[in-house]
């Protein structure tokens, strides 16, 4: 992530902005990578995907041995909770944001809709990835992290 000034920022203390959540969704459909959180043996799960925003949804892609897929089948209606987060921090300067997504994880069972999201959804590991999950947002929060102002 480039800062928005050419001047090197010093590393220190940083002020936290809430976003809204529009705001907070806009930063995290410019990115492409996150991180999806769900249950597994009743302990927390944590995986990094890639994803779209598709009509403020999330949509990731998955496969059949993924312990998601199989929460996501196994949940019915409404789906399975997930948490999904994405950021872009800087690692020199500490400057950037973070989002935190909370919503229903369902499988996509519409064959349009999954050969749609397999178009724009190129996964980044070298297996079949012949599901998708689309995320529902319920709860969006966000902050910005900058430099505090002298």
């Amino acid at each position: 992530m480039a800062c928005d000034n050419a001047l090197p920022i010093a590393p220190g203390p940083r002020r936290s902005i809430d976003l809204d959540s529009a705001e907070a969704l806009r930063l995290l459909g410019s990115v492409s990578f996150g991180r999806i959180v769900f249950t597994q043996h009743a302990l927390p799960t944590i995986r990094p995907v890639n994803h779209v925003l598709d009509d403020g949804d999330i949509v990731i892609r998955t496969h059949e041995g993924a312990a998601l897929t199989s929460r996501a089948r196994q949940a019915g209606v409404p789906g399975v909770v997930v948490a999904y987060e994405a950021d872009a921090i800087d690692p020199d300067t500490h400057i950037g944001w973070s989002v935190v997504v909370t919503g229903y994880a369902h499988l996509v069972t519409d064959a349009r809709d999954l050969a749609r999201y397999q178009d724009m959804l190129h996964p980044w590991v070298g297996q079949a990835m012949d599901y998708a999950v689309r995320i529902r947002p319920d709860l969006v929060t966000g902050v910005r992290l900058a430099p505090v102002e002298a």
